[in-house]
């Protein structure tokens, strides 16, 4: 009887997997897609496999499990991007990649009021679906930096920026993320990404950057349960 449910999810979830499937034309042999993998199908089929073999610890995060048999950390980062851009569309906030580095871009008008560290209710709940995806994939880094343009001193811009900074992780601490994931930094005006001589530049400079990187030891660690 202990294994009647997750025989039964298996039945269920082979054919999703087989759906994904690609056949080589020379081999005539059948493969998952390079989709497939990061898709529901494969997925369940990762974790399920996990969980048979090595318990709870195997299927602790089946979307890891199934990245890193697929496609290392870049296919663990790739199927994160995904779910983040999904779940930020439309809230302004930018989603970028490079390498296996996935960058969130919150602007000040869209995070902030002016001069102020406490997050508006847009920002709260941009906050809240990324924390959704965050949380799911907890073998990441985070690092949470503040930023302001030149305007005033030092003195002003450098607390202004490590509140804001503080205040977009613990948001996230408050939805789950865990807080031992995260550094957190203000960097005032010290790392601008435009001038700081026109208003749409000052603009651009005033924002709180959230780095997510994988954390190599954890994935490694994922990758040797499932041998």
């Amino acid at each position: 009887m202990k294994f009647l449910k997750p025989l039964t999810v298996i039945a269920t979830a082979i054919p999703l997997a087989l759906t994904g499937c690609v056949t080589d034309p020379a081999t005539g042999q059948q493969s998952a897609s390079k989709t497939a993998m990061y898709g529901l199908g494969g997925a369940a089929v990762c974790g399920i496999v996990g969980a048979l073999t090595h318990g709870g610890k195997g299927a602790r995060n089946s979307a890891l499990a199934c990245g890193a048999v697929g496609a290392g950390i870049g296919g663990y980062m790739d199927y994160q991007e995904k779910k983040l851009r999904q779940s930020l569309a439309n809230t302004n906030i930018e989603v970028e990649r490079q390498g296996n580095q996935i960058k969130l871009v919150m602007p000040e008008n869209v995070t902030f009021p002016t001069n102020s560290s406490t997050l508006n209710a847009n920002a709260q709940n941009a906050l809240a679906a990324a924390a959704q995806t965050l949380t799911q994939y907890p073998d990441t880094t985070l690092t949470v930096n503040g930023h302001t343009d030149n305007t005033g001193s030092d003195a002003i811009n450098d607390p202004l920026s490590q509140r804001r900074a503080q205040a977009v992780a613990s948001y996230l601490q408050s939805r789950g993320v865990g807080a031992s994931r995260m550094n957190i930094f203000g960097h005032g005006s010290r790392q601008p990404i435009a001038s700081n001589a026109t208003v749409e530049g000052r603009a651009q400079n005033r924002r709180v950057e959230i780095l997510i990187n994988p954390d190599q030891n954890a994935v490694r660690a994922a990758q040797q349960q499932l041998r």
